[in-house]
């Protein structure tokens, strides 16, 4: 899906107040960026994320808070290939 931010998938079935938009970087690598309608300031908060950066992160998470939570699962390196692949035939 498009939006005026740009390419976006839903990371949890059934729930459109999350989004993940995806693009590619610089080196064209794909990047992220985390929307959600509850919280827009994670929006401005935070940058568009390499998947390294996505991981690291997720590592770092899952140590200090919840051993058992897993941030990976909003990012879908598969879907955000799709979608950029479609967008940009």
């Amino acid at each position: 899906m498009k939006d005026e931010r740009g390419l976006y998938y839903h990371p949890q079935a059934g729930n459109n107040q999350a989004r993940v938009y995806v693009r590619r970087g610089p080196d064209g690598e794909v990047e992220f960026r985390l929307w959600q309608a509850d919280h827009p300031e994670i929006w401005e908060r935070h940058p568009w994320l390499s998947l390294d950066v996505v991981r690291n992160a997720a590592r770092l998470y899952r140590t200090e808070r919840n051993e058992e939570a897993d941030p990976l699962k909003l990012y879908d390196l598969a879907v955000a290939r799709a979608l950029l692949r479609e967008d940009e035939a």
